[in-house]
């Protein structure tokens, strides 16, 4: 999608208020020559700018304002190497609501929902962008933050509430829990907004399922405000993004050339109004891809793709490329096995071995079950992996994110 007159004018402002500030990527913009941006060429001449520039810029060193104008900072959820912390104005924590509340009005939820709010506060960015996106649009805020499930049952009970935000790890949890409990008529959940993580079919049906829900994907980083930059709707056809905040092209991961509208590569973002932390030709690593056309859903705002995991997550075995959704693509054809799995890679005796732990619903041979799974992925990816096939629940559930890959070679 090619950036807009008025998007390349907001581009513009963004370049000189960066120059102006003399912050890290402002400096940066000026070692290169950059003053202004005119044109498309000049856009697309500008450099990237990666997550370890933001590690370089720790603590404050990305600010493109004066610190008395930081209202908040907020931090990325890694927990290894040095901090991301981005600082936001008041017009940024304003803008961020107002992202979040489109989402909200664009899932159907109105003033009359109540939503319960299970992602955390804090530094992450998640908790407090359903709040504000919640209070922004009217409706009743129920702040549970994770954990503590037995009163988040409790609290859907009582209070009724109508929707619910959450990873999508978590929700799957809630969701088993209450079909544990068979207590799917007491609770009033009609819609979910679920984020942070990718999820595939299955998973997503299991949700759906077991709360009783609507669901929508919402996307975001910390980085780029957070939660609320984009959100799926009833067409289920991917995920609109307000192109008045911010400007997403897709690029090759490898070469770093935009791609037409339609391939996948990279979301690469530059946040056009943003104060606090302006962002130029910002490397998401998520893999996605520009939806072209008109959506059915009537909404005019363009759209991405559901996230087909991100360009850093590929791990080589036996010489082969292998991404997680790869893996997840073979099992969902098989109705038996859950929406869970885990991917355990290590050398052992002089070669890379990969092994994969799913869970069945038990109506196949657990043996004959791992043999055909193993067979399906030699087939489409290459190599043979070992498959341990489990019961239901054994694999461990998340109150935040799942991690479901684990590379012992490296640990």
């Amino acid at each position: 999608m090619k950036i807009s007159e008025s998007q390349l004018k907001l581009v513009n402002d963004q370049v000189r208020r960066l120059v102006a500030s003399d912050n890290y990527f402002g400096r940066r913009l000026r070692e290169a020559g950059v003053t202004e941006v005119r044109t498309e060429a000049d856009f697309l001449a500008l450099p990237f700018s990666e997550k370890e520039d933001l590690r370089n810029c720790y603590p404050l060193g990305v600010s493109a304002v004066d610190e008395r104008e930081i209202v908040r900072i907020h931090s990325s959820s890694g927990t290894t190497g040095t901090p991301v912390i981005i600082p936001y104005t008041a017009r940024d924590v304003e803008d961020w609501a107002v992202q979040f509340a489109r989402c909200y009005e664009l899932a159907g939820i109105t003033s009359e929902d109540r939503i319960q709010i299970t992602p955390g506060y804090g530094l992450w960015t998640a908790g407090i962008g359903f709040q504000a996106g919640a209070e922004k649009l009217g409706a009743m805020a129920v702040p549970m933050g994770p954990g503590n499930t037995e009163k988040q049952l409790q609290f859907m009970v009582d209070l009724q509430t109508t929707v619910i935000g959450a990873t999508s790890s978590y929700a799957l949890l809630l969701a088993e829990e209450v079909e544990r409990r068979g207590m799917l008529d007491r609770i009033a959940l009609r819609k979910g907004v679920i984020g942070s993580e990718r999820w595939g079919r299955k998973m997503r049906e299991r949700v759906k399922e077991g709360l009783g829900i609507q669901v929508y994907d919402i996307y975001g980083l910390t980085e780029v405000y957070g939660p609320g930059i984009g959100i799926s709707c009833d067409a289920e056809d991917g995920m609109h993004y307000w192109d008045d905040l911010i400007y997403i092209e897709i690029v090759d991961p490898a070469t770093g050339v935009p791609l037409p509208d339609g391939e996948w590569g990279e979301i690469v973002i530059t946040t056009l109004v943003k104060e606090g932390a302006p962002l130029i030709r910002f490397r998401t690593h998520d893999l996605s891809r520009i939806i072209p056309g008109p959506c059915p859903c009537g909404c005019g705002f363009p759209r991405i793709d559901s996230l087909q995991g991100r360009s850093d997550d590929m791990v080589k075995i036996k010489g082969v490329n292998v991404f997680p959704r790869q893996i997840e693509e073979v099992l969902q054809e098989y109705p038996q096995l859950s929406s869970e799995y885990q991917i355990r890679i290590s050398h052992l005796e002089g070669r890379d071995t990969m092994r994969i732990y799913v869970e069945t619903d038990g109506t196949q041979d657990f043996l004959e079950l791992a043999d055909e799974v193993a067979h399906e992925v030699k087939r489409r990816i290459g190599f043979t992996p070992l498959v341990k096939v489990v019961e239901l629940g054994v694999l461990p559930r998340s109150e935040k994110k799942t991690r479901r890959v684990f590379d012992e070679r490296y640990e």
